[in-house]
């Protein structure tokens, strides 16, 4: 008997305030035609009245709602998914995902690779036509230029293209890893799961079986959300024990080890305080150049490094003033 057939698959959706109906549907339908899928558990992180009710009406046949009263974050939510699943592999995606062709395509997909690696990556798609807004053309831009690749490229470096909001994960692996649930807000939750399975040896494979990222902010809202990540990205830096197997897991940290060792961090600094308010207002009209982003943000990072390193040094000017001052007592 082929074991792989005996490996359930739980599908984990953490969401809060968007309409998953459809993908829901999609998913649900696939059931009784890929057995290996066993259930389908909803992370409602305390969205409004109005989609709680579109997430009840989805409850049955193998759908579950696992809410949360009070906003968790999507690290902790997709922890408590986790926790109640039921199945042998763990298959995450994000709520603004959309199918390419039919959900038994994808999963099996998915079934046929399993028992060659324990982590699946299977990487995310735009479309191919701009978005008819221009004010949603930033997230668009980056997002078909640095995350959109084939399986042959995410190989070169795969735990640098890993990513959580398409992915299938072995229980047994989770659940000794797990996401770092101090992470409340948005960002690089995926970069220290990626560090985490890199330092215990657990490889990633990636194929081909992306989703469309349909959820594209407006250019405003994704500069919030890229400063909330480079908040996180800073913490993380901090917490993490080896910082080069770290800095490897992202290209941004590798340019930032690069620009350290030169001591350039000063510098890029002084430019993001100076010129962030310029580079935010070209930024928000969507039609500039990537690099422009790219450098915006790792002079961002770089300005929360130099906040960090003045930081220590007050504290340790401190420590010194308290100590002379017990020394002459």
């Amino acid at each position: 008997m082929n074991t792989v057939n005996k490996m359930k698959i739980s599908l984990l959706i953490p969401v809060c305030n968007y309409d998953i109906v459809a993908l829901v549907h999609s998913m649900k339908g696939a059931m009784s035609t890929v057995p290996e899928l066993c259930e389908i558990l909803i992370g409602d992180d305390a969205s409004t009245p109005e989609y709680k009710e579109k997430f009840r009406a989805l409850e049955g046949n193998g759908v579950r709602i696992i809410s949360s009263e009070k906003n968790i974050g999507r690290a902790a939510t997709r922890n408590k998914l986790a926790l109640e699943a039921t199945g042998d592999y763990l298959l995450f995606i994000d709520a603004d995902m959309m199918l390419t062709g039919t959900a038994d395509s994808y999963l099996l997909k998915y079934i046929s690779s399993i028992g060659t690696t324990q982590v699946i990556c299977g990487g995310i798609t735009y479309s191919d036509s701009p978005p008819g807004d221009p004010d949603k053309l930033l997230r668009w831009k980056y997002g078909k230029w640095r995350e959109q690749k084939k399986a042959s490229e995410r190989k070169k470096h795969p735990y640098t293209d890993f990513f959580t909001f398409n992915v299938l994960i072995a229980k047994s692996v989770f659940s000794k890893i797990r996401f770092y649930e101090e992470l409340k807000q948005y960002g690089h939750e995926d970069t220290l799961l990626s560090y985490q399975l890199r330092n215990a040896g657990i490889n990633i494979l990636h194929i081909d079986n992306c989703l469309v990222h349909e959820g594209l902010e407006s250019n405003r809202e994704y500069l919030d959300k890229v400063k909330l990540s480079v908040e996180n990205l800073s913490m993380l830096y901090d917490k993490v024990t080896d910082k080069k197997v770290f800095c490897d897991t992202l290209t941004m940290l590798k340019s930032y080890h690069k620009i350290s060792f030169l001591r350039l961090t000063l510098l890029f600094a002084g430019i993001f305080i100076r010129y962030r308010e310029r580079m935010e207002m070209i930024l928000e009209s969507g039609n500039r150049s990537n690099y422009l982003f790219v450098f915006y943000r790792m002079s961002m990072f770089c300005t929360y490094r130099e906040i960090h390193r003045r930081k220590i040094l007050w504290l340790y000017s401190d420590q010194l003033l308290i100590s002379s001052i017990g020394l002459r007592e």
